[in-house]
Order: C-alpha cells, then sequence, then structure tokens
C-alpha cells in the first residue's frame, strides 16, 4: 500500500522498504513490456528483412509444390482417358451414343484435365435434340455426361420434309431411323402451319403458347379430342384453325380464341346435320355467336365454285334467321346466277333466282 502524507509512522515503513534487498533488486530491474500495436511487421530493418525472407521461402516452396502436382497430374498415365467406354452418357433416349460421342472424338487418349468441358458442354447443346447438357470429371480417368433432351408437341412442316417442334418453338428433325422398328419411337401428333423457321424464336415460342393451350383445352374433360386433328394451323393468333377428318375427307374448323371445347361440341352436334344438307362441307366458321358460316367444296365446272351458308345453331334458342350469299359463279355463255339461303334453326331452303 502506499504510504500516506498522515501516516502515524512513514519513517518506520520506509526503513523496511530500504532495508529489504530482494525488494531493492526488483526495483531496480528494468521492465519488459510487449506491444502489439505496431501489428506483426517487426519493427526493426533487420526483423523485416528476416521476415521477408521467410516469405519467400514459402512462396518458392509453395509455387514448386503446385508446379510439380500439375506436371503429376498432366503426364501421369493413370489421368489419360483409355477408351470411348470411359465416357459414361446418361439420359439420351432419341440420340444414339455414336451420335453423342462424335462430340468426344478428341478425348479418347487424352488427359483428363485437358478435356474443355465448357466446349464440350456447348458442342452438345448445339445438337438439336438436346436441351440441356452437363459434363463431369470423374477421377481418375472418366468422364459423365448427362442429357436432357427436347420434348417434341407437334410436327411441323420444314420444306418439303416433317420436322418436329417443342413447346418453346424449337425446330429439329425426326430422329435417326436406327432400322429397328421395335425400339423407334411413336408419335401422334397433329401436323403444325403457322411455324417456319425463318420467324425469329421469340414468334415461334408465343404461336406455341397458342397451340398449347388449344390442345390443352380440347383435352379439358378427357375425351381426348386433340388425337382427333390431323392438322393446326396457328399463323393468325386470333384465330387457331384445326383440320378435323371425318367420313374420308377433311373439314376446316375456325375455332377463334376462345371457347375451344364449346365450339368444338357444337360442331360435332351439328355436323350430321350440314353433312345431310351440304355433302360437299368442306370448313364450319364457329367463331360467331349467333350464326355459324359453312363453307363447301369447289364444284365441277359450270356449278358454282363454293356454297357458302350461315345457319343458327339448334342449341341457340331465337327465331332470328340468317341469309347468305353463294357466290356467283360465271360459265362460258351462261347467264350468272346466284343462290339465296334461307335459314331457320337448322333447317334450310335453296331458292336459284336469275339475274
Amino acid at each position: 500500500m502506499p504510504l500516506r502524507r498522515d501516516s502515524a509512522y512513514p519513517d518506520d515503513y520506509a526503513d523496511s522498504y530500504d532495508s529489504d534487498p530482494e525488494y531493492a533488486a526488483q526495483s531496480r530491474r528494468p521492465a519488459v513490456r510487449v506491444s502489439f500495436r505496431g501489428g506483426l511487421v517487426p519493427k526493426t530493418l533487420w526483423g523485416r528483412i528476416g521476415a521477408g525472407a521467410v516469405l519467400v521461402a514459402v512462396a518458392t516452396v509453395g509455387v514448386a509444390t503446385a508446379l510439380w502436382v500439375r506436371s503429376f497430374l498432366l503426364h501421369d498415365e493413370h489421368f489419360v482417358i483409355p477408351t470411348s467406354d470411359a465416357i459414361q452418357i446418361a439420359g439420351n433416349g432419341h440420340l444414339t451414343r455414336a451420335q453423342l460421342l462424335s462430340v468426344f472424338g478428341e478425348d479418347v487418349d487424352r488427359n483428363i484435365f485437358n478435356v474443355p468441358l465448357d466446349e464440350r458442354r456447348a458442342e452438345l447443346e448445339s445438337l438439336p435434340w438436346v436441351a440441356h447438357a452437363t459434363v463431369m470429371r470423374f477421377l481418375p480417368n472418366r468422364v459423365r455426361v448427362a442429357i436432357v433432351e427436347r420434348t417434341p408437341v407437334a410436327f411441323v412442316r420444314q420444306g418439303r420434309q416433317i420436322g418436329l417442334v417443342d413447346a418453346n418453338g424449337v425446330l429439329f428433325d425426326l430422329p435417326a431411323d436406327t432400322g429397328d422398328a421395335k425400339s423407334g419411337p411413336e408419335y401422334s401428333f397433329p401436323v403444325l402451319t403457322g411455324i417456319s423457321a425463318d420467324d425469329p424464336l421469340s414468334t415461334r415460342a408465343a404461336r406455341m403458347r397458342i397451340y398449347l393451350e388449344f390442345m390443352a383445352a380440347l383435352d379439358a374433360t378427357g375425351e381426348g379430342v386433340s388425337r382427333r386433328l390431323s392438322e393446326v394451323d396457328v399463323s393468325n393468333p386470333e384465330d387457331v384453325k384445326a383440320i378435323v377428318p371425318d367420313q374420308g375427307s377433311d373439314i376446316l374448323v375456325h375455332f377463334g380464341e376462345e371457347k375451344y371445347l364449346e365450339r368444338y361440341h357444337q360442331y360435332q352436334e351439328h355436323l350430321a346435320e350440314w353433312r345431310a344438307t351440304y355433302p360437299k362441307l368442306a370448313s364450319v366458321d364457329m367463331r360467331y355467336e349467333q350464326q355459324v358460316v359453312l363453307e363447301m367444296q369447289p364444284g365441277p365446272a359450270g356449278d358454282s365454285a363454293s356454297d357458302t351458308a350461315k345457319t343458327k345453331p339448334a342449341a341457340v334458342k331465337t327465331a332470328v334467321s340468317a341469309k347468305v350469299k353463294k357466290p356467283v359463279a360465271r360459265a362460258k355463255g351462261k347467264p350468272a346466277v346466284s343462290a339465296h339461303v334461307k335459314a331457320a334453326g337448322m333447317g334450310a331452303q335453296t331458292q336459284g333466282t336469275p339475274q
């Protein structure tokens, strides 16, 4: 304890401390202080030189070790791809193994660390059937490839040939014929028109969304209506058209841009009556709420080129009738004749009037 000025025995305490030799030696011993405020860098010149030498030695050893490891990995025979069997491929269903191995033709007998994985992945994804690919190294000497193939949703005309298209509007060819009829894929799609390779991908993708919405609406009740279509035209987004085979002939049906399944049911409900009245029925326009437009096949020379009739479906309870003129057909040496078709409900009467 420090001595107080008002202590009654100041001299006694002073004498006791001064007379103790051990205490006197400790009081004369220099104090050692360690400070980290300056960091780990030595403050003296020689200390800094020594620390720099240590760092250089450690870096040299690290670089030498890395070079040795790199040389070992790139030249040791254990890391060389021996045969094409060391390239494992999974996920391919339409593309053959030989087609995919053609991308890795230069990699057999090559060190696995010299195989450019990103380049090989890009080459695989450039194949029309490949939507996504993954290429990985498996030490010591194997390459594993995972393929995600495109899923076709429709046939599409590509010039004079028939190809395929996926939901994103990507066009690709039919898979190569392997000669095995049992293993070949079987498709049941309509032929899609209105999709062209000349269109940008964004345009094709937008039309494919219309097509998929149309097909999903027709199959919403599980009737499988889409399987009855032979061709779908999406060239006009406001009028989706489809060819429906019936009794050995094809009928073009206009579905518009909404109520696809409802309009198909109306078409099927009245098709037999329309067929009986108009045997040459070629087209049915279901876009209108109060009438249906029927178009006939072209007739022989001297007859009218086509017959067009507007009728009201029986499901619509109204007495309003529609009148439509048949297109005028002119034959050589004969006066023009037009026919008026008056339809009330589903009945129709035709009366010719010379002009």
